[in-house]
């Protein structure tokens, strides 16, 4: 929501402000269109060529976050921990069991009490993927704690991509901006032979191709990008969280303290109180009696 609200601010400073000092909204809304067409549709170009389907598809679909804000809320932090605590729980009372649950997660009774984790795959395949590592007896918590950071890290890249993607655009916008202003001094200079008063309403039409430009590159689409980097980081934070917790586990510490070290490590914003989990696991385990 603030995202929006951001939007509105900086419309209304820069073109409230620019109505205060003076000036008239009559050469921009003139120019508008054509303006638009030109760095709009020259960005929108250059952005095809530079990213193949999967980024643009990416990049559009990510888009959306901007203003959907994090995917992850903290219940989704305690839900996951709970899930944890059943899949470490099990994996030691039952290992023959849990097989089941990581061969087939989407059948699972414990994977399917939490549907939005279940919905994600990598979130799902990375837990089934560290605990069949550990039946493989590819137990080495620093081997294991390696292999995920290599993965973590190679998913972190990909989920950037569309925000680099955008940021790409940004740069390239006022360039773009000095074309179109360009094309509009050579116009001008085609009419040279005007009175001075429709050559000045041209330079200004020129010059609205510059503000564009600018205007788009540092007041929207380089913010945008910026957000939407900070947000693919901030969700990444959710499967650091498995890391830790499972890493946690090949130490062959108890169940609980795999738990706790997973809620210390929850970014604060998210973090559940001890009280709050130690209550939720309560109820958990009444649940599964």
């Amino acid at each position: 929501m603030h995202g929006i609200f951001g939007v509105f601010i900086i419309f209304l400073m820069v073109f409230g402000g620019f109505l205060i000092a003076g000036g008239t909204l009559d050469i921009i809304l003139i120019s508008l269109p054509v303006e638009m067409m030109i760095i709009c549709g020259a960005a929108f170009g250059a952005f095809l060529i530079s990213n193949d389907r999967a980024i643009i598809i990416q990049t559009f679909k990510d888009s959306t976050k901007i203003f959907r804000g994090a995917k992850w809320t903290d219940q989704d932090y305690q839900d996951l921990l709970c899930l944890l605590f059943e899949i470490i729980r099990m994996s030691r009372q039952n290992p023959i069991e849990i097989d089941d649950h990581i061969d087939a997660p989407y059948d699972s009774k414990i994977f399917t009490r939490y549907p939005k984790i279940l919905a994600d795959a990598e979130a799902t395949n990375l837990i089934c993927d560290t605990l069949r590592s550990a039946t493989m007896n590819y137990d080495d918590p620093h081997q294991v704690e390696e292999l995920l950071d290599n993965r973590m890290q190679t998913h972190l890249q990909q989920a950037l991509q569309s925000s680099r993607a955008l940021q790409h655009v940004a740069e390239g916008l006022p360039a773009l901006g000095i074309v179109a202003a360009v094309l509009g001094v050579i116009k001008t200079m085609g009419s040279i032979d005007q009175p001075p008063e429709i050559l000045g309403r041209m330079i200004g039409s020129a010059l609205v191709g510059t503000f564009l430009g600018v205007f788009l590159s540092y007041g929207l689409v380089g913010p945008f990008a910026t957000k939407l980097k900070a947000l693919m980081q901030q969700e990444a934070h959710f499967y650091q969280l498995i890391r830790q917790v499972l890493i946690t586990n090949l130490h062959n510490h108890s169940t609980t303290i795999c738990i706790e070290v997973g809620r210390q490590n929850t970014p604060q914003i998210y973090r559940p109180s001890f009280a709050v989990l130690e209550h939720a696991l309560k109820e958990l385990k009444v649940s599964l009696a």
